[in-house]
């Protein structure tokens, strides 16, 4: 990226020559070039910006047009969502290509930045289960059990996270509210923890 410096010395090369273009660093046309070659970096460092904030993985002041061409903020999201959680959710709705599988709810969640994994189930059959297995009815043939962490913690990070966010939160709310928006019709889901960073672990209410 070119600097102040770069652009005040291309303005001096640009100018007349003579007496009355002196190139020395207290003139006129030196001190004029400096103002607009500092002109010219921020100009620059602006244009770069652009291209890094295109990309939504990345993007910062053009997260709300992303946000606005999908939808979004909406009730997932909820209020307080961090940077890093929108771009995510931004992500996982340009990526989301639509399914009912497993593979493709634990892929969605991994997007949005959960480790869940789901089981199925199935009514209870005579000749497959066994003394001790729960009674399950025809309902169970048609229900998964996501399992995710109790809490998904998010952490501040130095060119990703945003003046005033917290140094650290926990939510895991925008998986269940898109999850509930995907399922399939015929599916009853059901949410639980898998064991890993549990609530009680704190001792407390995380949330």
């Amino acid at each position: 990226m070119f600097t102040a410096e770069d652009f005040q010395a291309a303005i001096l090369r640009l100018m007349p020559r003579g007496a009355a273009w002196s190139r020395a660093p207290d003139a006129m046309s030196s001190l004029l070039a400096k103002v607009w070659g500092a002109t010219f970096a921020r100009n620059s460092a602006r244009a770069s910006n652009l291209i890094v904030d295109a990309f939504p993985s990345t993007a910062v002041e053009l997260l709300a047009d992303w946000e606005q061409s999908l939808g979004l903020p909406d009730p997932c999201a909820g209020t307080g969502a961090t940077i890093e959680q929108r771009r995510s959710q931004v992500l996982a709705r340009l990526t989301d290509r639509g399914g009912s599988s497993i593979a493709y709810f634990t892929g969605f969640a991994a997007t949005l930045g959960y480790d869940v994994s789901i089981a199925e189930y199935a009514p209870s059959r005579c000749g497959v289960f066994r003394c001790g297995d729960a009674v399950q009815n025809e309902d169970w043939a048609y229900c998964w059990l996501v399992l995710h962490p109790g809490y998904t913690p998010v952490d501040f990070r130095s060119g990703v996270s945003a003046s005033g966010e917290a140094l650290m939160s926990w939510s895991n709310g925008p998986l269940v509210c898109e999850f509930e928006a995907r399922n399939p019709s015929h599916l009853i889901l059901h949410f639980g923890q898998n064991g890993d960073n549990l609530l009680t672990d704190w001792g407390g209410d995380l949330l």
